[in-house]
């Protein structure tokens, strides 16, 4: 592809070191870097001392408003040849300005997890009724993010089974979307990794600003924890993560084993130190960064079914998938304290990287497929109905209230 100006519209700026969601954002970037794209980021949120120096990469870095028409003349001076929209969000705030302003620029949305079903799954986890497709398809919240993916050219959809509810429950057509996983080297030799008898204690590791992570913390130390430690007491987990709340400090007992570390400088080091990573997720979507890094460092871990959804496949897990709190606490003890099992499991997490998370393979396939829709942008847009219908009136009331919203601002 020759070189093009690419705009990407953040939700937050990126923060790798803390968030899945920065090191998806930071992974496409590079990917677009490599490829000469003149690439510029921006967004109307803070910036935090965490978020990653963008200007150091060579990409040029904007603040932006939200409901403000400057964003419009920012837009016609920049006219970029790409869009793309991080999280369904943005382009419900920003879609509409840059389909007025810039009507031939390929609309790309990267949809991280489908928001929609992490919330109705959280919802009916804390009304204690199940979850059901139907009640995912009812919700509102879901057909807002339905209608953001008709309305782009392509979304990026991180999760295989989130792929599966979109082509399969929805009938989108396939040409809408694109499966992209984390992108990751491929891992051929492990000289750095230190083995069984070198490494101890459990861990967990995420953030404190997405609920599934602290309600696992929570279930963690409150029913796992007590115990796997009554039957191996001379054991520690260790909880890591940026922007823990105070209810999860509080949890820091190391009467009980149980320590909260809070943010760490390095996942790949502590990945290494662990035997072993547990994510007895209860809730959430798209695919779980945690799993992925302990594959990369080698750490076998336990989850849920929710925490491996759409991670690998039909190949067999790097550790055990426990749906019961009992199945949990023994898989977890027999992964800790059983070297075979622990190094079978490890072989495991290196083939489900080396197979699906392939970062040569992956990025080929995204550029191609972006190649593809700038060369046939036309023709993509005449064969999708509903986008063109959706982007015709629900934009509208989008556009109407975001200039209510300015007028409105204004006055203020």
């Amino acid at each position: 592809m020759e070189s093009k100006k690419l705009l990407v519209i953040g939700l937050t700026w990126p923060e790798p070191t803390a968030t899945a969601a920065g090191v998806r954002m930071m992974q496409l970037l590079q990917v677009f870097s490599s490829r000469d794209l003149e690439i510029t980021f921006v967004s109307a949120s803070k910036r935090t001392g965490g978020s990653e120096d963008l200007q150091a990469l060579g990409i040029t870095t904007e603040e932006i408003e939200l409901n403000n028409a400057s964003f419009d003349e920012f837009l016609k001076i920049l006219k970029p040849e790409i869009v793309l929209f991080d999280r369904f969000l943005t382009e419900e705030q920003y879609g509409w300005r840059v389909a007025e302003v810039c009507p031939k620029a390929l609309r790309i949305l990267d949809s991280e997890d489908l928001h929609s079903l992490r919330y109705v799954r959280e919802t009916c986890f804390k009304k204690n009724i199940p979850f059901t497709v139907a009640r995912w398809l009812a919700d509102g919240k879901t057909k807002r993010e339905l209608a953001s993916i008709l309305r782009c050219d392509l979304t990026l959809v991180i999760s295989s089974f989130e792929m599966e509810l979109l082509e399969k429950i929805v009938k989108f057509d396939a040409s809408l979307l694109l499966h992209l996983p984390f992108m990751h080297n491929e891992i051929f030799q492990q000289n750095d990794w230190p083995e069984f008898n070198d490494r101890r204690d459990f861990l967990f590791i995420g953030g404190g600003l997405h609920s599934p992570n602290v309600d696992a913390i929570k279930y963690l130390e409150q029913e796992i924890w007590p115990k796997i430690h009554s039957q191996i007491s001379d054991v520690q987990c260790h909880i890591y993560g940026a922007y823990l709340p105070n209810t999860v400090i509080k949890l820091h007992n190391p009467k009980k084993g149980f320590y909260i570390k809070g943010k760490t400088n390095s996942v790949s080091e502590v990945m290494k130190m662990s035997r072993v990573c547990l994510a007895p997720l209860r809730f959430g979507a798209g695919i779980k960064g945690k799993l992925v890094d302990a594959m990369l460092n080698g750490t076998p871990s336990v989850t849920t079914g929710i925490g491996a959804e759409g991670m690998h496949a039909n190949m067999d897990w790097n550790g055990f998938v426990s749906e019961s709190q009992e199945d949990f606490v023994q898989k977890s003890i027999e992964l800790y304290t059983d070297k075979t099992v622990w190094e079978e499991a490890q072989g495991n997490g290196i083939k489900i990287i080396n197979t699906l998370y392939s970062k040569s393979s992956l990025e080929k396939r995204l550029m191609n497929r972006i190649t593809e829709k700038v060369d046939n942008l036309e023709h993509h847009r005449l064969k999708n109905i509903m986008g063109g219908i959706l982007a015709h009136h629900t934009l509208q009331s989008t556009k109407y209230m975001a200039k209510w919203i300015e007028e409105k601002n204004k006055g203020n």
